[in-house]
Order: structure tokens, then sequence, then C-alpha cells
């Protein structure tokens, strides 16, 4: 796990072993704990144990029970544990009052997770967003995070009365929050050029979503494999968030027809805010998509709980009417696949369609390009146009773009049968001969 120092700079990686612990009021948390024991993993910690406390609402003062406190205490000391890590948000005098009475180090799901966004940001962009919710988290919390905050400080300009580390420190967070969030703003700038250029070029945008180890980058490998060759793969692990950066690849399909792949940050349940706050500039992007590819791990028995917190994050930044096809992958895992394909579409949102693939063995690959090209080439028409000579520029625009059926040269031009787009139909409609009509 790493750590921080008060700069937010990693200052080590070590191991460590936790107890997990909850309250449970009325919802069963049983997959929950699942998933935190999972997050620990992926962040190098050795889960020892759980304690779970059924609860009307959590402690204010502590989160679980007075009586809880001491078991949990007596639990590190005979596990030899050095970190307890909570199922859910503490506040910043749970944190402090709980590592005074355990004397280990306390950490919450939302810690935890940033932990590993913090070990997987590769680009600078990344690092930023991950640092901003690292901070948004911190700054409400400052009272917790150990008692060296509350210090006075000293020396040049802080003597007389004193001003308290703790206000020292918050108006550090503020101000280096203040300054990640221009320098988000100007990659943003930078991405929305990027975007305008893409559409100006009216390349269609098909984006993955869904939850975190559900196989969007082994979908995005498979698909380069099978369309270009497998180049310019990306990184791809059976592990939760192995990647957190926005990949995009140019997927050629035969014809001329291409589309741009977009791979995004998985998703987990009780994603932080903090979180989906500092990524929506990334996560924006699939805003402009024209079709999300929503991966789902069939193999998982509760996958319908996946869809339903992907669906929801979705929603949450403003791509919940977005054009969707239901992806169940790793379908070589499954022995039976009867429940998989009667499977009903999510209940979020508008009904959708689905389709059986494996990123693994190209299982049903074939079949999801299909679906993708009938989805976002679906518009296009077939005319035959009669491009005069001293127009070249159109002919090999078409030659480039376009799906070019039959070529002939005339004696007053080249007549071309095309299918083409409907935005290029409008500009090219005056050099119509003879509409096909019918979309492919």
């Amino acid at each position: 796990m790493l750590r921080f120092n008060e700069n937010n700079e990693v200052i080590s990686k070590e191991m460590h072993s936790a107890i997990l612990v909850a309250v449970q009021t009325s919802d069963d948390i049983t997959y929950s704990m699942e998933e935190l024991s999972g997050l620990a993993e992926a962040a190098d910690v050795e889960v020892l144990g759980l304690l779970i406390q059924n609860l009307e609402k959590p402690n204010k003062a502590t989160y679980i029970g007075k009586g809880k406190v001491v078991e949990l205490a007596e639990m590190c000391v005979n596990m030899e544990a050095d970190t307890v890590i909570f199922n859910n948000e503490l506040s910043g005098i749970q944190l402090r009052n709980l590592e005074e009475q355990l004397d280990v180090r306390v950490i919450d799901r939302t810690i935890l997770i940033l932990d590993i966004f913090a070990s997987r940001a590769v680009s600078g962009e990344g690092k930023l967003q991950v640092e901003l919710a690292q901070l948004q988290y911190r700054l409400p919390r400052l009272i917790g995070f150990g008692k060296s905050l509350s210090r006075l400080g000293g020396g040049i300009g802080t003597r007389g009365p004193g001003e308290k580390k703790l206000e020292i420190d918050r108006r550090h967070i503020a101000k280096r929050m203040d300054d990640i969030k221009a320098e988000i703003l100007k990659l943003r700038s930078s991405r929305s050029t990027q975007r305008a250029k893409r559409e100006k070029s009216e390349i269609p945008i098909v984006a993955l979503v869904g939850y975190t180890n559900s196989g969007k980058s082994a979908m995005m490998n498979k698909l380069l494999e099978m369309t270009n060759g497998g180049e310019k793969v990306v990184f791809e692990e059976d592990m939760l968030f192995a990647t957190l950066d926005t990949s995009q690849r140019r997927i050629k399909l035969e014809n001329n027809l291409e589309f741009i792949l977009i791979d995004t940050v998985g998703f987990v349940s009780k994603l932080p805010h903090s979180l989906v706050s500092a990524f929506k500039s990334t996560l924006e992007e699939v805003n402009y998509a024209d079709l999300l590819l929503h991966i789902v791990d069939a193999s998982y028995e509760n996958y319908d709980f996946h869809i339903e917190v992907t669906e929801q994050v979705m929603k949450e930044i403003g791509a919940g009417d977005k054009e969707k096809l239901l992806v169940f992958n790793k379908i070589d895992l499954l022995e039976d696949l009867s429940g998989v394909e009667q499977a009903e579409p999510c209940v979020i949102g508008a009904p959708q369609e689905s389709i059986n693939v494996s990123a693994k063995t190209g299982y049903g690959i074939e079949e999801l390009l299909e679906q993708i090209k009938i989805k976002i080439f679906g518009d296009r028409v077939v005319v035959t146009l009669l491009i005069p000579y001293d127009r070249g520029d159109i002919s090999s625009y078409l030659c480039e773009k376009a799906e070019v059926y039959s070529s002939e040269y005339l004696e007053n031009g080249t007549l071309m049968n095309v299918c083409i787009s409907n935005g290029d139909y409008g500009r090219l409609k005056k050099y119509e001969m003879e509409a096909a009509g019918g979309a492919i």
C-alpha cells in the first residue's frame, strides 16, 4: 500500500495486513465485503479477518459500538494486524477516535480506492485527477489524520499568538486544489480541440464502459487484433482497476469504414464521489460517443448488480440516455450459457440489446463488430455520383473515406457507386445521378 507525506507525495510502498470491518443495517453486505477484500488485495494488503456488526445506524464517534471497538482491538493484537479497513466512509472524528483506541492505522473504503488509483495512474492528467480526489477527501477530515496536524506553527510569520498547523494545511490543500483544477482545465481544453477535429472528420466514436475487471481493455485488444493486426494494444490484467487512463484507438473495418474506440476507467460500488467528480473531465468523452459498449463479466453470479452500478454512474455523468449495446464477456468461463442468453435487459434506463462474447477466445467478436457496424453506420446511403474530372479532390476523398462499390470513367467525369454518410450525401447531392437507396 502506498503512503503519502503532507505534500501528497509517495514516500514508500509497504505490505500491510488488515482486518475488514463493516456495519450491517438492513441491506445484505456480503457482496460488498467480498469486493472490499478484492480491493484490499489489489492494494497489496493481506486480509486476516472480518468483523461485522448489526446496527440500526453507525455510531457517530467510532462507527461501530464501544464493545466492538474493544473486540476489534483484541483482534488486531491477536492477529498482528497493522491496519483496519472500514467498508464505508469515516468522518475525521471517527478516524481519530478509532486510531487512538485501536493503536493501528485506520482507513476506510474511499482511502483504499484512492490508494489503488494513485498506484495505477500513469498519465499526467490521471495523476492530477487522483491527487485532486485525495485532497477533496482529506480537506474536511484533517482533524482525523493524526495529532500532528493540530500543532502550532513556529518560526518567521507564525510568532505571537501563532497559527494552528491545521489552518496552514487547510490553506495549502485549498491552494493546491485550485492549481490542479486549473491544470485539468487546460488539458480539458486541449481534449476539446482534439474532439472537434474528430467531429469534423465525422469518424464515429464507440466507448467501452463497465464495471472494473469486466474485460474492457481485453475487449479493446481483441478488436485491435481482429481489425488492425494487434497494433497499439493497451495494458490489461486480471485485477481491479488495472487501467485508469482513457485510451483511444482507431478501428479499421473493410470498405474504408473506421471508428474511434475509447476505453474508460472501470466502476465499482460506492465509488467515491470525489473520484467521479475528479474524473468527470475524462469520463465526459463518453458523452460524445455514438455508441456505448457496456461490458459485463458474465462469469460473475451477480452481474446484474454490476450492470446497475455502471448505469447509475453513466446517469450521473450525463450519459444515461446514450445508445448502448450490452456485451456479456468472459462466457468462456461458463459451463452453461442459458442464464446469460436469456438475461433480461437492464431495468435502469431504456431496454438494451445484448450479445455474448469472449475477449479471450474471440467467440462472438465478429458478430459484435457487425452489430457495431449496423449501429454506427446504419444511416449511410448508397448513391451513384458523377464526379467531374476537375473535382479530383472529391473522387480522392470518396476513395479514401467511403465504401466504393464500383467506378467507371466516362466522357464527362467519374461515375461512382458509393456508400456515404448522410452528411456527405448532403454536400455531394448535386452530383447524384441515381439514388440506389437502402442502408448497409
